[in-house]
């Protein structure tokens, strides 16, 4: 893990924002073509909302992901035609050091809090990892119990 302190804020877009100010801010930021409510969809999970927005200039697409009403994944699909890959990597390597992970898809800076990565097409992710760690853990949960449950059905033939 990385010791320096790693950004959890893009632009006026930060983890742990809320709906209404991603929206807010989304509208007024220059770099996406927010439509309002209908680039909002509410996920069949535990109080999960998705953004997703298409971006202008250098971002593609853009999707943040909410969980209890704060945003706790932000992914910026970035336009290779106007920026490259090596470019971003390299200023992330001036910034935060060395990659904590790197193989030919995926560089990876982390701290106990945050995990950004810059993968392949290029994507820049920044995950709030108590949160996103909180989720893999309930889903294994559901995932053993479900393991479980089919076990006890099938011992009943």
């Amino acid at each position: 893990m990385q010791t320096d302190l790693l950004p959890r804020q893009f632009r006026q877009f930060s983890l742990g924002m809320n709906l209404d100010d991603l929206k807010t801010n989304l509208a007024k930021d220059d770099y996406f073509i927010f439509r309002g409510d209908r680039d909002v969809s509410f996920l069949p999970v535990r109080e999960q909302s998705l953004v997703e927005t298409t971006g202008s200039f250098f971002i593609r697409r853009a999707f943040f992901q909410l969980r209890d009403g704060a945003v706790f994944i932000m992914s910026f699909t970035l336009n290779t035609e106007i920026i490259d890959h090596y470019s971003v990597f390299t200023r992330f390597t001036e910034s935060y050091g060395e990659p904590s992970w790197l193989d030919p898809r995926i560089a990876v800076w982390e701290t106990e809090q945050t995990r950004i990565a810059i993968e392949r097409p290029l994507t820049v992710k920044y995950i709030d990892k108590n949160i996103f760690d909180d989720i893999l853990n309930e889903s294994g949960l559901i995932e053993s119990n479900q393991v479980r449950l089919r076990q006890e059905f099938l011992d009943e033939f």
